[in-house]
């Protein structure tokens, strides 16, 4: 590099070092970024494509900064370039071709800061013909030739296709505009080649037109194969063949040819020379020969092919059975057989032929060609057998025996319950092999039969029984149409069950009306066939009182002893299987047991006895009581005048008892022992007032001392008396010559009247007055 190249590089770092010091100085912003096609999005294979890129940027100083584009095709980095002015970036697509086609983008970075462009397609259309260059037109057969093919002036990926007669024979892949391969034409003839290729994008691939034809000749080799076989008449199996294979026109062994024999797909020999091979003549399935004789060379193939028919001297073998089914250790025959009508008598004789049985052991001998008796094994087993005649020998296909077994263990069930005029199930099932045909007995009678062909199945039969009773069931089982060791099985008993109905709830004793201390006896009874499961209730409980299960058509339920607790409805259920039925209600009332009832009334005389006892006696003490206060009363009271004989009456009554009335005369004139009754005219407040105490009330009368002692028993001093009076129960009012009986204090008065000094005559013997 030269001193004035470097002088100007120096001057443009430092320009540019200086722009981005001052560019970092000043602030921006990217507004836009914008991509433009021209001429357009859509050209022809060969135009001049520019790609523009035009940014809008704002700045603090509007002077330039230094600014990095980047061209992006379909993602992928196509151009970077930096500048350091506004002007709008320019991208050249110089003779735009298809490989240019995708989607294009321009991305802007100022400092660190970048925008991206939206997304422009561009779309080339339009490939070159392609051209094709041979470097030979004359070949002869299996030479090879050498062609290229042209992409005039397209770029990118590559696929080539070489054709011979528009049949595809080559292909190459790759970068460049243009391919070589080296073509093998086969057959000598005349062969038109041509190319053309496609060109890959990332998103699509684009075919070019076919190429110039190019037309190749192909001379034919003149050496031929020749086969030969002997002998060429009719052949049979056995017969010993001899077969060459050689070339012809053969001028000169530099051309290095080789020879292939093959039978079918089987090689039998090879040689650069004739080939013989020897072999006898055994035919295959379609009882024919075919053999091959090739040559090649330099890569060309010739070929040569023959095909013989061999006439069988017997046919293949067959193995049969007889009988056609055997069971466990029975003898069965079994017979290997060539068909005689297609015998080749010419050759052999029917007593050539010499068959053998595989196995072979302890085969008893039947004096019989091909005729073996075996003993049936307890498994599967494979036979096979040969015939052989002239070292031909033939296998037959396998014969696989498989020994039966006799029905066994028969059973007979039933599934469901058996309900009188209802279908039920019976099953049958045995073991033994398959398929088994059972028949179904009802008492003797055959009912049906079924064939069973899978294993682990069971024979179902369906019946109905329409009379009550009992029924006698068995099956029959037999897999074997030559045996009579047929199985059955035991007698099976079958009970039907009736329907439950008309169900009662008997009650004993039958009053329903019981009393305690007895026994209580359910007795529940319904029509149909047990066992029979009765359940007892108490109205509104859902636990059963008590369950028995019988084979009766009744059963019972005892409470003993019943109290009152026992008072309630009763009813049963009965169950069997086929149904259920419920009883009525039934009312069962337990009363109070005589012995009680007497007790109670025994206590309630003796409460009365002791009521009337504490009655009389009460009475006898308030007698007792009032006797002492009348003689009290007659010692105390002395009458003032003969005049004053008129008698006061005092009623006394008692809370429930009305007493006698003491009459105690008192001498008017002397004193009055009476207070004055209130006015009836009282208000009715004033009376209400003392109505919660009861109507008593009291008078305290102050007797003289009778100078008669044979009237008046002799007490000391003055005697006080207290009369309880007690209003009339209907409120009525006291008779008027008395008036209203109060309690009044006299004994102030007796002072007067008593002859005896007070301090002789006490009063603490008498009761005090009560308020």
């Amino acid at each position: 590099m030269g001193l004035p190249q470097r002088l100007i590089l120096t001057l443009l770092s430092i320009y540019l070092y200086s722009a981005t010091v001052v560019n970092t100085q000043q602030e921006f912003k990217i507004q836009s970024v914008e991509l433009i096609i021209e001429p357009r999005n859509d050209v022809t294979a060969g135009t001049n494509v520019t790609l523009r890129c035009h940014a809008t940027v704002s700045t603090s100083t509007g002077k330039g900064l230094i600014r990095e584009y980047t061209i992006l095709k379909n993602d992928k980095i196509v151009y970077t370039k930096t500048i350091g002015s506004s002007e709008d970036f320019v991208y050249q697509l110089h003779n735009a071709r298809v490989f240019s086609t995708g989607l294009y983008q321009c991305k802007l970075d100022i400092q660190g800061d970048t925008k991206l462009s939206k997304a422009q397609r561009l779309n080339v259309q339009g490939l070159s013909q392609p051209v094709l260059h041979l470097n030979t037109n004359v070949v002869n057969e299996g030479e090879e030739v050498r062609a290229t093919c042209i992409a005039p002036g397209e770029i990118g990926s590559f696929i080539f296709f070489f054709f011979d007669n528009d049949e595809q024979i080559s292909r190459v892949e790759g970068l460049s505009s243009q391919a070589k391969t080296t073509l093998r034409l086969s057959g000598a003839d005349i062969h038109k080649i041509h190319c053309s290729y496609k060109i890959r994008t990332a998103e699509d691939t684009f075919p070019s037109t076919k190429s110039n034809n190019v037309t190749v000749s192909v001379k034919e080799l003149s050496i031929t194969p020749e086969l030969k076989i002997s002998p060429n008449s009719t052949i049979y199996e056995g017969d010993h063949l001899n077969i060459s294979c050689s070339a012809k026109n053969v001028h000169s062994s530099s051309e290095g040819y080789k020879l292939f024999l093959s039978q079918g797909t089987k090689l039998l020999r090879t040689g650069n020379s004739t080939i013989n091979h020897n072999m006898v003549a055994v035919p295959k399935a379609s009882k024919a020969l075919t053999f091959d004789c090739r040559v090649v060379v330099r890569n060309v193939e010739k070929y040569s092919e023959k095909t013989i028919s061999v006439f069988e001297l017997f046919s293949v073998p067959s193995l049969t059975m007889s009988p056609t089914e055997v069971f466990q250790g029975e003898i069965m025959t079994l017979t290997c057989n060539s068909n005689l009508q297609h015998f080749a008598s010419q050759r052999i004789n029917r007593e050539d032929l010499e068959y053998t049985l595989y196995p072979s052991k302890n085969l008893p001998s039947s004096g019989k060609p091909g005729v073996f008796n075996v003993k049936a094994l307890q498994n599967d087993f494979n036979y096979t057998c040969s015939a052989e005649a002239k070292g031909i020998k033939k296998d037959s296909k396998t014969l696989m025996i498989r020994p039966k077994v006799h029905v066994s263990a028969l059973k007979i069930s039933i599934e469901d319950k058996v309900i009188l005029k209802k279908s039920f199930t019976i099953l049958c099932q045995s073991n033994g092999s398959l398929p088994i045909n059972y028949t179904l007995f009802k008492d003797n009678v055959q009912v049906g039969t079924k064939v069973i062909r899978e294993r682990n199945r069971q024979a179902v039969f369906m019946d109905v029984i329409n009379e009550p009773g009992e029924r006698q069931y068995r099956c029959e089982a037999k897999n074997s149409l030559h045996s009579n060791k047929n199985g059955s099985s035991q007698h099976l008993s079958v009970n039907v069950i009736v329907p439950l109905s008309q169900i009662t709830l008997a009650v004993i004793p039958s009053s329903l009306k019981i009393s305690e201390g007895k026994e209580l006896n359910f007795i529940c009874s319904v029509n149909g066939t047990g066992p029979i499961t009765f359940k007892w209730y108490r109205t509104g409980s859902v636990v059963p009182l008590q369950t028995n299960t019988t084979t009766e058509t009744y059963s019972n339920l005892e409470i003993k002893p019943v109290s009152k607790n026992d008072s309630d409805e009763y009813y049963c259920e009965a169950s069997n299987g086929a149904n259920k039925v419920r009883s009525e209600n039934v009312n069962v009332q337990v009363f109070m047991a005589p012995w009680k009832k007497g007790l109670i009334v025994v206590a309630c005389l003796l409460l009365l006895l002791l009521l009337v006892l504490l009655l009389v006696a009460s009475m006898l003490n308030i007698k007792s009581k009032r006797d002492r206060r009348e003689a009290a009363a007659e010692l105390s009271v002395k009458p003032s005048s003969p005049k004053s004989d008129d008698p006061l009456t005092v009623n006394l009554t008692h809370d429930t008892d009305v007493y006698n009335a003491a009459t105690v005369k008192v001498d008017r004139a002397e004193v009055s022992v009476w207070s004055k009754r209130k006015p009836e005219t009282e208000s009715d407040d004033e009376i209400s007032e003392v109505s919660n105490e009861p109507n008593v009330e009291y008078t305290e009368v102050v007797h003289a001392r009778s100078t008669d002692p044979a009237r008046v028993p002799l007490r000391k001093g003055t005697d006080t008396v207290y009369s309880e009076l007690q209003n009339s129960p209907n409120g009525a009012a006291d008779p008027p010559d008395y008036g209203s009986v109060e309690y009044a204090e006299l004994n102030r008065e007796q002072f007067e009247i008593s002859q005896y000094d007070p301090q002789v005559h006490s009063y603490q013997d008498l009761p005090e007055p009560v308020d």
